[in-house]
């Protein structure tokens, strides 16, 4: 990356060049985000996964833009139009809008007014015009009468067609607009005809304005979508009249019968021209800001689901509920391996309540079941209800599990490939028993657009989408760290350094060699070289491993700091984590060297309190109220409820009546809240007040203001 756009990286983000620079050279080399901001914190000066994620992305921005300089140079050369003064523009220009300004005169066209009017000969006559002579603009016409142009009218026309196109590429004139757009656009939103008559949910916007840059994404998507559907017009513009007054003051100097050709040249321009161009200019970078906020949110929701707390290594019988086709039950061993699955029919219409009581029971005693994890969708509660009312032996806790996105896992190719003998309905139920004991590993092999924490997921850009939430789920795995004898194939390839076809290869070589016992091991898997290993180690977790470092996120680059520290102390390194006392006496100053500096040891010590620890909250157990469908609901009624969904205008809440309740921000506390994340997280239990309860269009209003 060139000196210049670091320097603009460096701005953008707060940090210093040489920072920039080193995280640069650093994924150049092959290294990852995760790797780089828990590894080499040296380097960047300690910077966190954003900001190395961000100069990341400036730097595919970057590498874009230099292609597309490149590309542009090669065509006006192609052309005979390169001089060394444009090329040097091109090549210092660093905004991709002023450089499409600066290459639109010398752009390939098609066949537009202005090449009609030149094709006829009528270009001198536009130069003369822009002098704005005090001469005769009829006498001056009538030069260029032809075959091609009958009338002195048709000649002016054609003049003015070039001076409009002239001024639709002046770089001036474009950045006069850009900026009426950016200081005054308005976003206008009228029903289409015919539509208005038609129960909408975009009535709102049937006759709306509200300032372009003020307008919150998730409105922007909303009309979009009207739009789209076809049920709305959307136009975006300044004030026209003041735009157009900006470009006389560019391009008209006197006060001539030129001079007045040259006005209505300006007029036809912004109209036809300049106005249309930039307004798609605009709507494609509102879009784009409004994907932008839209994928973060879905992002950030993503990323406190997957690190949503674990019940951990526990006997779970899970149960996907059903009322006519009846509960899917299964029991799992504390890896998550199928022991048992069966069927049962507590619920109407075939109510077979002792026979589901004596199956349910037979089952928790057979398999030693710590723990029962309930599908909260269809029949959920009333399976909750029955499992509470049986008596067992040793009672299990009863966990209601957030099922969205099961049945995508259950008729996925990984399930398949899980569990090839088994049905949709057992392969949904093991889901919801995984999804209990580690949210994470099992959130992993569903497709994230299918797990329901999102708003307008499908109207964003899906590329970008797609590289947040795989960013997210990365981090999210690389920062809990992977069981490398437990872990399944989705889950590895999250691992920094892995990917696909690294992740199948660890599970082949697993399988035919027995867990792993260190990992060093991991180098005799084909294919996973010097660098992988490099990048993937320290995310990777040997619980039994006989080195406890293998259980810790201690590089083995750095396993000889910790050495020397016990070498030190006169200790074993078992004992240096066991005995605070002993790491206390330890003086980190003293094992820094050229290779390794002052962040590094300090997070070797913070590592050595806690090896091995999930840095996830432990679970809470939870229990709904009573009531178990709208119906039930009053307003003033205080219930518990989880939150499910987090969105720029509120969040949704769980409160165990088979439909979430909205909590507007306006309800969230007694003062102004700018995101509603400062407030709530995804999956906290919180206390709502109902205050609305919309059977007609089937919507709860909740409150947190109790």
């Amino acid at each position: 990356m060139q000196e210049t756009a670091l320097r603009i990286v460096s701005e953008q983000n707060h940090i210093s060049v040489a920072q920039a620079k080193a995280i640069v050279k650093l994924l150049d080399d092959g290294c990852t985000v995760p790797f780089i901001s828990r590894y080499r914190k040296e380097a960047t000066g300690g910077l966190d996964e954003v900001i190395v994620e961000q100069v990341r992305l400036a730097q595919i921005k970057f590498n874009e833009l230099e292609k597309r300089k490149n590309t542009i140079l090669e065509t006006i050369k192609s052309n005979n139009q390169l001089t060394a003064e444009l090329e040097q523009k091109i090549l210092n220009c660093w905004d991709s809008a002023l450089l499409e300004d600066i290459y639109l005169p010398y752009k390939p066209k098609r066949k537009t007014r202005a090449s009609v009017a030149r094709e006829n000969g009528l270009e001198p006559l536009a130069y003369w015009l822009q002098k704005e002579l005090p001469f005769d603009i009829i006498l001056e016409a009538k030069k260029y009468i032809s075959d091609k142009v009958k009338h002195t009218d048709d000649a002016l026309q054609g003049a003015r067609d070039i001076i409009a196109e002239r001024i639709n590429e002046n770089e001036k004139a474009r950045a006069t607009i850009r900026t009426q757009f950016e200081k005054y656009a308005v976003i206008y939103s009228k029903v289409a005809r015919g539509k208005d008559t038609v129960e909408s949910k975009f009535k709102d916007y049937f006759s709306s304005n509200e300032s372009l840059a003020k307008c919150p994404s998730h409105r922007l998507l909303a009309m979009f979508r009207g739009e789209e559907e076809g049920v709305l017009k959307l136009s975006i513009e300044p004030d026209n009249e003041k735009s157009i007054q900006r470009l006389e003051y560019l391009f008209q100097r006197s006060n001539h019968a030129s001079s007045k050709q040259i006005l209505l040249a300006i007029t036809d321009c912004y109209k036809r021209l300049l106005a249309p161009s930039i307004e798609t200019e605009f709507r494609a970078l509102a879009k784009a800001r409004a994907d932008e906020d839209a994928i973060k949110v879905f992002a950030r929701n993503l990323n406190q689901l997957l690190l949503s707390s674990p019940l951990g290594n526990k006997r779970v019988l899970a149960i996907d509920p059903g009322f006519r086709s009846g509960c899917k039950v299964v029991c799992l061993n504390e890896e998550g391996k199928l022991l048992a699955d069966d069927i049962i029919y507590p619920h109407e219409p075939q109510k077979q309540i002792q026979k589901a009581e004596e199956a349910i029971i037979h089952l928790a005693k057979k398999y030693n079941i710590e723990a029962i994890a309930i599908g909260d969708g269809t029949a959920g509660r009333e399976t909750e209800t029955f499992i509470k009312n049986i008596v067992f032996e040793n009672v299990p806790n009863i966990y209601m599990v957030n099922e969205n996105g099961a049945s995508i896992y259950s008729a996925s190719d990984i399930a398949r490939e899980e569990f090839p003998d088994k049905d949709i309905t057992v392969r949904g139920a093991v889901s919801i028993g995984r999804r209990l004991a580690d949210p994470l590993a099992e959130l992993v092999k569903i497709d994230a657009k299918s797990i329901g924490v999102g708003q307008y997921q499908h109207d964003v850009d899906q590329n970008k989408l797609k590289q947040s939430l795989d960013t997210v789920v990365e981090s999210s795995v690389n920062h809990v760290g992977v069981n490398l004898n437990t872990a399944s194939k989705s889950l590895l390839t999250y691992v920094s350094g892995l990917g696909p076809q690294l992740a199948q290869n660890i599970i082949t070589f697993r399988n035919e060699h027995g867990a792993f016992a260190t990992r060093n091991q991991l180098k005799k898997v084909p294919r996973l070289g010097e660098k992988a290993f490099e990048q993937c180690a320290g995310f990777l977790r040997i619980p039994q491993a006989k080195n406890i470092l293998d259980n810790t996120a201690v590089h083995p680059e750095s396993y000889y700091i910790v050495e020397q520290m016990a070498a030190d102390m006169q200790c074993s390194i078992a004992e240096l984590v066991k005995d605070e006392n002993v790491r206390k006496n330890i003086v980190p100053e003293k094992y820094i060297n050229d290779k390794t500096g002052k962040h590094t040891i300090i997070d070797i010590l913070k590592e050595l309190e806690k090896p091995g620890r999930d840095p996830r909250e432990p679970l809470q157990n939870f229990s709904f109220s009573d009531a178990k469908s709208p119906e039930d609901l009053r307003p003033g009624m205080i219930l518990p409820g989880i939150v499910t969904n987090i969105t720029q205008f509120g969040c949704f809440v769980d409160i165990g009546v088979k439909q979430d309740g909205m909590v507007h921000v306006s309800q969230m506390a007694d003062r102004f809240i700018k995101d509603p994340n400062d407030i709530v997280k995804l999956r906290q239990v919180v206390q709502v007040k109902v205050i609305e309860v919309d059977m007609g269009r089937k919507r709860i209003g909740l409150s947190l203001k109790i």
